[in-house]
């Protein structure tokens, strides 16, 4: 054996785990299976049942589990504390790898044990919990979007009543209440979040330096940094693009070439947070951004796409300027050729061009 493997398929009230191992010429033998309840005792029972079962104490070890939610998040840190190696892998990841597998039955034990296979057989990144900080601000962030999206619930069904054949006006007054009560409630949040961030110095300052960029908000570099653990999830702005879903995906085989677009696999709450402000950045007429905007929008006639360009850029330019704790300077190089000040910006901030 050169390697064992944990697979752990995990619900609200327990979790199902496999063991396997895989030798020299990649096969895959199950050594056990069990199940436990997700719960303190429940983990302290899979570390114990884990030690017992793996008997040879120098061949490495890795857990594999999906991110089911928020289910997993206290079992994978209870075993990251504990020093174990843990991968948390996206469903649609493990989805595909079953299916490629031809695996056609799906329930507990089954995915245990093909994510204890895909496991044993890949080498696959190691989870890191977020910090307390950024955990907390993403609570803030996710309920302001709730909040928004429940008030949007509210003011379309008011919309319904009042282009309906028959009004009803108590049916509009309730209405009404409820969107002043929740719109009380995203001020309130909002203050929240501000106050989350002036709680720290130093994310004060670099939350400072992006908000330099005309027409981006507190609450907008919020969600960001939320949904990213304030970037330490990323060694390079290649993977935070990856990551957001904005890299680029081409079809072509052959004589055949369809469209070149982005993927959209990734953290879609990213994508959705800095729609407004790509808007923003081409109606205030900052250089950089309505530069690229009008050189897209020249080659390929769709605004939108070239909408989508500028959101790229301001991602990885908002990662560029929170790792070098750099303000944003839009007259850096005003007097240069547009082709000249692109290229002072890449280099000063880093970032690659967005196509």
């Amino acid at each position: 054996m050169i390697k064992y493997s944990v697979g752990i398929d995990i619900s609200k009230n327990d979790f199902h785990v496999c063991l396997s191992s895989i030798n020299a010429i990649q096969q895959v033998k199950v050594i056990r299976s069990s199940s436990f309840k997700n719960n303190k005792a429940g983990f302290s029972d899979l570390s114990k049942w884990i030690n017992t079962s793996c008997l040879q104490k120098d061949i490495p070890l890795c857990i594999v589990m999906e991110a089911t939610g928020v289910y997993y998040e206290n079992c994978a840190l209870y075993l990251f504390k504990r020093g174990f190696h843990i991968s948390v892998i996206l469903p649609n990841k493990s989805k595909k790898y079953f299916a490629a597998l031809g695996i056609k039955t799906k329930n507990d034990k089954i995915d245990a044990k093909g994510l204890s296979r895909m496991g044993a057989e890949q080498v696959l990144d190691r989870w890191k919990p977020m910090g307390e900080f950024f955990y907390s601000l993403r609570s803030l962030t996710r309920h302001n979007q709730s909040l928004k999206e429940i008030k949007t619930s509210l003011t379309n069904q008011v919309e319904a009543v009042e282009q309906s054949m028959y009004q009803n006006k108590k049916t509009l007054l309730s209405l009404g209440k409820l969107i002043n009560a929740i719109e009380k409630q995203i001020e309130a949040n909002i203050k929240e979040i501000s106050a989350h961030i002036s709680s720290n110095e130093e994310v004060e300052q670099k939350v400072k330096n992006i908000t330099a960029i005309k027409g981006v908000g507190e609450l907008t570099v919020a969600v960001i940094l939320a949904e990213t653990n304030g970037f330490e999830l990323f060694k390079s702005a290649s993977q935070l693009v990856s990551y957001a879903g904005y890299d680029v995906i081409e079809n072509q085989s052959g004589k055949h070439t369809g469209k070149t677009k982005i993927s959209k696999k990734g953290n879609s709450r990213i994508r959705r947070s800095l729609h407004m402000p790509a808007l923003c950045l081409v109606t205030y007429d900052v250089k950089i951004f309505k530069d690229l905007y009008n050189r897209t929008v020249e080659k390929h006639g769709i605004k939108m796409k070239s909408y989508v360009a500028i959101q790229k850029k301001l991602l990885t330019l908002m990662y560029a300027l929170w790792k070098k704790n750099e303000k944003f300077d839009e007259t850096y190089g005003v007097t240069n050729t547009t082709r000249d000040v692109e290229a002072a910006h890449s280099s000063r901030y880093g970032f690659e061009e967005a196509v």
